[in-house]
């Protein structure tokens, strides 16, 4: 079976978003709240175990300030902290301070000139998904996409497959004619469970996870174009079906 489509995780994988973006845009929304909260890099690091926006500030209220999950408001406090968060994001995208990773254009180009069909599949929001695109790529990005899997659509986040069945079902092609592109230990257990093969492409977060199951790693995709990528998809599509 031969490469069909291309579906992109966003967060490290488009772009560095996560030590640059998200975690001082979250900061951000915590001193705006007036809340003593600060996430460093190396602390952040470790937050990134937990997938989603939300679920991450839950988590870290739990182990270090339970009195903020005894208020009966904390959860839309969570809510409006996470919308905040998304807001100071946003802001630093339309700046231009949040550039595409080395290779993805490229890659993205090559895709849709060889007539693939591309994808999203991640669990930010889907408002960071387009402006990440329309800035970095042009405002007609967006509609290159045949499916943009993002937020809350399925209620299990990465490791579990949701999203990707989600998205295989809109493309409507068969997962083993698809090849995801993660860069963390959660997106490739959520791509593989979801029969898809997978390239990982690692960032300073990730790099020493373990990533078995993988078609390759790679520090980025500069060097691995879509002749590359064709070549892994065939030579291993066996281990997927």
């Amino acid at each position: 079976m031969s490469l069909a489509a291309i579906i992109f995780d966003v967060d490290g994988t488009l772009a560095d978003t996560e030590r640059d973006g998200h975690r001082p845009a979250f900061n951000a929304a915590f001193a705006e709240a007036g809340l003593a909260w600060q996430w460093d890099e190396a602390l952040y690091g470790k937050l990134l175990a937990v997938t989603g926006g939300k679920e991450r500030i839950k988590h870290y209220a739990t182990l270090h300030d339970p009195a903020f999950l005894q208020d009966p408001e904390s959860e839309h406090r969570i809510a409006r902290l996470h919308a905040a968060k998304t807001r100071h994001f946003l802001a630093l995208l339309e700046s231009g301070g949040i550039p595409l990773r080395p290779g993805v254009a490229r890659l993205i180009g090559e895709s849709r000139a060889a007539g693939l069909r591309l994808a999203i599949a991640t669990t930010t929001t889907p408002e960071n998904v387009t402006t990440l695109l329309r800035v970095n790529l042009g405002p007609a990005a967006e509609s290159w996409f045949d499916v943009i899997g993002a937020g809350d659509i399925v209620p299990a986040k990465k490791p579990a497959p949701d999203i990707y069945h989600w998205v295989l079902q809109r493309l409507a092609l068969p997962a083993g004619s698809c090849l995801a592109i993660e860069d963390s230990a959660h997106g490739l257990a959520a791509s593989l469970a979801g029969g898809i093969p997978t390239l990982i492409t690692t960032n300073a977060y990730t790099l020493d996870q373990d990533f078995s199951g993988a078609l390759a790693v790679v520090p980025d995709l500069g060097a691995t174009g879509l002749a590359r990528l064709r070549q892994l998809h065939k030579a291993t599509y066996g281990q997927h079906k």
